[in-house]
């Protein structure tokens, strides 16, 4: 029997739940043993139940083709089949929470893409490099669950990840004020070009919800650990515009900040190519070596060029400058499918195995 630790993928025949997929192929630690997707699904061959509806570049993991898909409501079956579970379901924001819950009330650890449980104030919402210790308040939602084992973490939004490990990178010189413009893929949508064609040589200056989240989640992930729950920062305002750009994968941030504490560009730098967090000391298995890269070049950060640095878990980031308004202004580019959503997911399942609250059932 193998010693990985069995998982289910939670609407695993979206486009997220495709990257899941791909990226456990052959993974260290985990092994894919279940699939659940929507009724409609049940039953049918995985192959079968995806069609033509492939998005991922690499083809379809041999290991996966044949297991039958099973119905993401099937809570109580599912949980007795693995150890944990990454959620990427298509639901209402009400139906995931609750399905979420079911799961962890069946003693499985969810680890989820979505974000109905990104403001529950004891679900830790972590980038692994910046927050690892809001992993603790897991510890508070188990006894509110009546759980043993059983729990939810998430991870945060994509369009956040090119900007804020930068600005955590930073945080002694005090960033206080911040604009950001995001400009983000088409995957982020779960789209490719072939599913919306109207996105060619086309710009959409809208994405519901995607404003209030760029603006709000880095303060949950900057705040602390009090009385059982997460208490977001207060100490810097962030607003934002996200807009949707002809891009298959990487969303793109232009950013500019304000300082209390003004560096240097040479210390901005230098303290971007030092950063680095627990997963770089436990050596994960998907953790980037070099977490943020700074790009010399005028021209760069490239989508063509640098959205999979580091296997898509690192940041790109360029063009720092002094602003006419604000102090320092920026451009940083991260993989919205790897590290802003499947891959940072499992970068969080790796670092809750490391800290002991993931283990086979």
């Amino acid at each position: 029997m193998s010693d990985k630790l069995r998982v289910g993928i939670l609407g695993g025949t979206g486009m997220v739940g495709q990257r899941f997929i791909s990226l456990l192929e052959d993974h260290p630690w985990f092994e894919v043993v279940l699939i659940a997707a929507s009724p409609r699904s049940k039953g049918k061959r995985y192959e079968d139940a995806v069609g033509d509806r492939w998005k991922m570049t690499t083809p379809m993991p041999e290991a996966v083709k044949d297991m039958i898909v099973y119905d993401v409501n099937e809570v109580e079956e599912i949980s007795k089949l693995v150890d944990f579970c990454f959620s990427a379901v298509d639901m209402t924001k009400d139906e995931i929470r609750a399905i979420e819950e079911a799961y962890a009330k069946a003693e499985t650890p969810v680890v989820s893409n979505n974000s109905a449980h990104r403001w529950t104030p004891d679900v830790p919402m972590v980038v692994p490099e910046i927050n690892p210790e809001h992993m603790k308040v897991i510890d508070d939602q188990k006894k509110r669950l009546g759980t043993k084992r059983g729990f939810i973490a998430v991870k945060p939004n994509c369009s956040i990840q090119s900007y804020a490990p930068v600005l955590t990178a930073w945080k002694e010189f005090e960033p206080y004020e911040a604009i950001v413009s995001t400009y983000q893929a088409i995957s982020g949508a779960g789209k490719t070009f072939k599913d919306w064609p109207e996105m060619e040589g086309n710009i959409i200056p809208y994405i519901g919800g995607e404003e209030e989240k760029s603006e709000k989640e880095p303060l949950r992930i900057w705040g602390k650990v009090e009385g059982g729950q997460i208490v977001p920062a207060d100490n810097i305002k962030i607003t934002s515009q996200c807009i949707r750009v002809p891009v298959l994968n990487g969303h793109t941030a232009s950013v500019f900040v304000k300082f209390k504490k003004q560096p240097t560009k040479e210390q901005l730098i230098a303290k971007l190519k030092e950063f680095k967090g627990l997963p770089q000391e436990l050596d994960l298995p998907s953790a980037p070596k070099q977490f943020i890269q700074y790009l010399e070049e005028d021209n760069r950060p490239q989508v063509a060029l640098d959205v999979d640095y580091e296997r898509g878990m690192g940041i790109s980031v360029g063009r720092i400058r002094e602003d006419s308004i604000y102090d320092w202004k920026f451009v940083g580019l991260s993989h919205n499918t790897v590290r802003g959503a499947a891959g940072g997911a499992i970068l969080c399942a790796e670092l809750l195995k490391a800290q002991g609250y993931i283990d086979k059932k």
